[in-house]
């Protein structure tokens, strides 16, 4: 047993001495650097693109959430909804996976600041109980939609549509509708309202159309009673979205009909699978590129020091010591490597999240900057191939090493 543990130390001894001897100053630690560098590179350059995709995936789910909720509920052909309070008991109380269901009304209309005048769609919800854009992304101003007894109503909108018409926080505009239910063209309402809080997701799409207003004061503007055009739902479990979307409609009957988040959203998310598809290959071509580096690192070594394999053959050293030696220097530079690449990879994404250097245009990304997602998984998934692809590419020079013969070496170094 202790011979074995000496035979151990002598065989990490020699590969130390190898990577650190003050001779290797040359091209072989030129080529070991390079080794090493391509390892760092390989590893930050995967573990940042896992954290990017994984920021894209994380930041559109939750601007698609912002405004459509896990689940929406409405009537086909856009019919109005009626007793609005009757048809959210009756779901809470039947389907306990629903944690959150807000009556809405949203149609088409005009807006109009000074003389600045816009299309937008107008959303009004229930400020008692609103789970949109208008509550969860505020940067500026208050999340005030309580209908006023006397003076302009409250009216939330997005970043972008306010740059667009020159408004600002206390403006007052006007909001356009066509009345009556039917939206003729015979009958235009009018209201005036008082701009209290500016939101932003970052996706332009939204940012410059949608505007939000009291679901009272929308059923006035629009003439349409207690109606409402459909129901924002959130559930306690993703898994089950599929399954409530049919059984719920089913429960009320006609006209309910439902669409998840996915089904609204399909192209997005399935750009975000798109995305998702070359990973493995492109994962596997830079680990392997950052490997073979090792390779030829180590066959190099091997050719420069024949004559210490030689040597340390004819002392008796045993083949598989040999093959340890040039073993632990492939898992040196591995580690090195990957621990280098590690915090790399932490360090330019802590310092985008941090300061934002690439912004995005938010019309075609649906996003302001790029998005980063930290994920401990990611960092584990990626060292790991790197390791065992730098252990297994170090095999091929250290049995070749082994199969050397001690007495050509000597004769002919």
């Amino acid at each position: 047993m202790a011979s074995r543990r000496s035979r151990l130390r002598v065989s990490y001894f020699v590969a130390f001495r190898h990577l650190t001897s003050r001779h290797n100053r040359g091209f072989i630690s030129f080529i070991t650097l390079i080794a090493v560098v391509g390892v760092t590179l390989g590893v930050a350059s995967l573990i940042i693109t896992l954290s990017i995709l994984g920021g894209f995936e994380r930041t559109i789910k939750e601007n698609v959430v912002s405004f459509t909720a896990h689940m929406q509920l409405f009537a086909f052909q856009n019919q109005l909804l009626p007793d609005p309070e009757r048809t959210v008991r009756r779901v809470l109380e039947h389907y306990p996976e629903v944690t959150e269901m807000a009556p809405y009304l949203t149609r088409e209309g005009m807006v109009k600041c000074g003389d600045k005048v816009d299309g937008v769609l107008i959303k009004g919800v229930d400020p008692s109980n609103d789970i949109s854009a208008a509550r969860r992304r505020l940067v500026g101003g208050t999340y005030d939609l309580d209908e006023k007894d006397e003076g302009p109503q409250t009216i939330i909108v997005g970043r972008r549509l306010a740059e667009q018409i020159d408004a600002k926080l206390g403006d007052r505009l006007l909001l356009y509708a066509l009345g009556g239910a039917d939206l003729s063209l015979s009958q235009t309402r009018v209201m005036q309202f008082e701009i209290r809080g500016i939101y932003e997701t970052g996706m332009a799409e939204y940012d410059g159309s949608y505007v939000y207003i009291n679901l009272r004061n929308a059923q006035r503007l629009f003439q349409v009673g207690k109606t409402v055009s459909g129901f924002d739902i959130m559930v306690s479990d993703l898994d089950r979205l599929p399954e409530l979307s049919q059984r719920i409609p089913e429960e009320l009957g006609y006209p309910y009909f439902a669409r998840t988040m996915q089904q609204m959203y399909r192209n997005l998310f399935t750009w975000i699978d798109l995305q998702k598809k070359p990973i493995p290959i492109i994962l596997g071509l830079i680990t392997i590129v950052a490997t073979v580096n090792i390779v030829g690192t180590l066959l190099m070594m091997v050719m420069e020091k024949s004559a210490q394999i030689g040597t340390l053959r004819a002392l008796g050293m045993e083949r598989k010591a040999l093959i340890r030696i040039f073993l632990s220097q492939g898992v040196v530079i591995g580690l090195v490597g990957t621990s280098l690449g590690d915090a790399l990879a932490w360090g330019l994404c802590w310092t985008e999240m941090r300061y934002r250097f690439f912004p995005l245009p938010s019309g075609v990304y649906f996003m302001t900057h790029v998005p980063i997602e930290l994920q401990w998984t990611n960092f584990a998934l990626v060292s790991g191939v790197a390791l065992t692809m730098c252990f297994l590419a170090s095999l091929f020079p250290a049995r070749f090493a082994a199969t050397l013969d001690p007495v050509r070496i000597l004769r002919f170094s």
